[in-house]
């Protein structure tokens, strides 16, 4: 990952974590509305209803492995330890968790002594291009929208392929762009995606067929994979309901200009939702 590219990801989580979790809590990620995004939720159980959805998703056709549960499992760009902790207590595993961010790191830390799972998790700063982990170690890797952050989607996934041990099983549920084999990214489009990628620091997505082809390519065995667009796009809503608390803005004005700017930017995810360009997709398999 490049140095600059790196900076301005910890940065911007450095700087917006606390304020999303004094108004939204430990989960930073979207929620799941459904599967045709009409169910009316509590906006933090709807982040849960995802993780239940995803797992169930991914499991369900692996017999009595939900139930069972794993040992080990890595959570990469865990943020502050809202899918490790649930996953830790969820399988009664032990979690690690990777993140750019120093203040995210220290922060699941807190967390996870807060719940009694110090003793169960670890969560360290690393680059998940270059994962400072043997081969095989762990038998889920869980990533939920830390993938559209990735300058390199293939040594990403190739790196998640690599820690994965034998008969492991691998999620990945990641913002995604429309697929365009037919039909190609317009000027209008690619503008859209240009401004996405300059506020919330990413290098750039693709489409769920493309991270599907190189998950061939891995290979990951009982490959699925699902849009779930429809099901998360009322999250985008709700954020920006959530704004206008009292709250929400005093705490911007103290959280620095690349928080705020994100918080003015988040009616472009809201149209590229609307519009169709921008897409949720998930995609598990087994090593």
């Amino acid at each position: 990952m490049t140095a600059t590219l790196y900076q301005q990801i910890q940065q911007f989580y450095d700087a917006s974590s606390g304020l999303w979790e004094e108004v939204w809590g430990e989960h930073m990620h979207h929620g799941y509305y459904g599967a045709d995004g009409t169910e009316k939720k509590e906006r933090r159980q709807a982040q849960i209803d995802l993780i239940e959805e995803v797992l169930r998703f991914a499991l369900d056709e692996e017999g009595d492995k939900g139930d069972s549960g794993f040992s080990d499992i890595l959570d990469v760009g865990c943020g502050i330890g809202g899918s490790s902790l649930y996953l830790a207590g969820r399988f009664g595993a032990r979690v690690t968790g990777i993140t750019l961010s120093p203040v995210q790191a220290e922060r699941a830390k807190e967390r996870a002594r807060e719940f009694g799972l110090g003793n169960r998790t670890n969560f360290q700063v690393a680059d998940a291009l270059n994962m400072p982990f043997p081969d095989n170690s762990f038998d889920l890797i869980w990533s939920l929208e830390s993938g559209e952050h990735m300058p390199d989607k293939v040594k990403f996934l190739q790196e998640c392929h690599r820690v994965l041990k034998p008969g492991g099983t691998m999620i990945v549920a990641t913002w995604c762009h429309r697929p365009i084999v037919n039909s190609p990214l317009t000027l209008e489009e690619r503008k859209d995606l240009e401004e996405i990628y300059r506020v919330y620091c990413l290098p750039y997505v693709i489409s769920l067929p493309e991270y599907v082809e190189i998950a061939r390519q891995l290979p990951l065995q009982n490959l699925r994979f699902v849009d779930w667009s429809k099901a998360v796009a009322p999250f985008w809503n709700v954020v920006i309901d959530s704004t206008f608390t009292l709250q929400a803005l005093w705490g911007l004005l103290f959280s620095g200009w690349s928080t705020i700017q994100g918080a003015l930017s988040l009616g472009l995810m809201q149209r590229g939702y609307e519009s169709g360009l921008i897409r949720f997709g998930l995609i598990c398999g087994n090593k």
